[in-house]
């Protein structure tokens, strides 16, 4: 078409589909387009302004690595990665949470009871729960990927003094569903702020800090595979998460135990000699309609 205007491009865009275009994708693409123009005309969007925005998704693709990913970062600030988990959850399903740009690949086994604190130090924290239904039934064998922070609220791809997999382990829930493993306490830290993402919120006037959590991936035949996390309900930044993740049913109590009442068959039954902390979380996963 030769006389587009500001006016009717958006239209213009939607008439250049091809005919064999895939439904969905003309579908997304046009939304896509017309929010986008509607935002430039809103806001009288300016050249230099832009720029800065292409020399920004431009810097985020430059750091991004392996081991950083910046436009899961930016997602999870903007609130987007937040929005598509809650379109998408059951309501009597565990809520989902965001997976953060530190998951690592391939994390080592775990087994019931295990232990993922080792030699750092820390508050002792004993995490356990049944994995199950919307029934109440338990999953036996579903596998339960956890990861966390370490002591020093850095993940294990952040920090070279780390093994990759430290803290990190793959878990089977046992026949009853169950699964139980000992860490340390997570700490509440910081989201990369040294790159793009941090400049947006230092623009937006916020701060980088997310409260501390324990991350999961649970999955099981049969089931929608669930992306969630766990909170404490003391943590400072519970109501001001950076990547607003937080859900009221993964607010939990860590209660602490006294000496001597650590149960048996855990990795750190024989070493613990002191109080520790107790966290009951169980999973509850939805059917998979697919």
């Amino acid at each position: 078409m030769r006389t587009v205007t500001k006016d009717n491009i958006t239209d213009v865009f939607a008439a250049y589909f091809g005919e064999d275009t895939d439904p969905r994708v003309k579908e997304v693409l046009s939304a896509l387009a017309r929010h986008m123009h509607d935002f430039a005309r809103e806001v009288n969007l300016t050249h230099d302004e832009w720029r800065v925005g292409i020399d920004f998704l431009t810097r985020a693709g430059n750091i991004t690595t392996d081991e950083r990913q910046e436009f899961v970062l930016l997602s999870d600030v903007m609130g987007m990665s937040s929005l598509v988990d809650m379109l998408h959850s059951v309501p009597e399903a565990t809520s989902s949470s965001v997976l953060g740009p530190f998951h690592v690949s391939n994390p080592p086994p775990l087994d019931v009871g295990g232990d993922m604190k080792r030699d750092f130090g820390g508050d002792v924290l004993l995490v356990e729960g049944t994995v199950r239904d919307l029934e109440g039934n338990p999953i036996p064998g579903a596998q339960i990927d956890i990861w966390q922070t370490a002591p020093n609220g850095m993940y294990s791809s952040q920090d070279p003094d780390q093994d990759i997999h430290s803290f990190h382990g793959l878990m089977t829930a046992d026949e009853n569903g169950r699964y139980a493993f000992t860490t340390v306490r997570p700490v509440e830290y910081t989201v990369p702020d040294d790159g793009p993402v941090g400049d947006i919120l230092r623009a937006a006037g916020r701060h980088p800090w997310r409260p501390s959590h324990l991350h999961y991936i649970v999955s099981a035949p049969g089931f929608r595979n669930l992306v969630t996390e766990v909170f404490p309900d003391d943590d400072p930044y519970l109501d001001q998460d950076t990547v607003f993740g937080v859900r009221d049913d993964l607010v939990m109590t860590y209660t602490r135990q006294p000496a001597g009442s650590f149960p048996d068959g855990f990795a750190l039954s024989g070493k613990v000699d002191g109080a520790y902390l107790r966290v009951d979380f169980d999973l509850v996963l939805a059917a998979d309609p697919g």
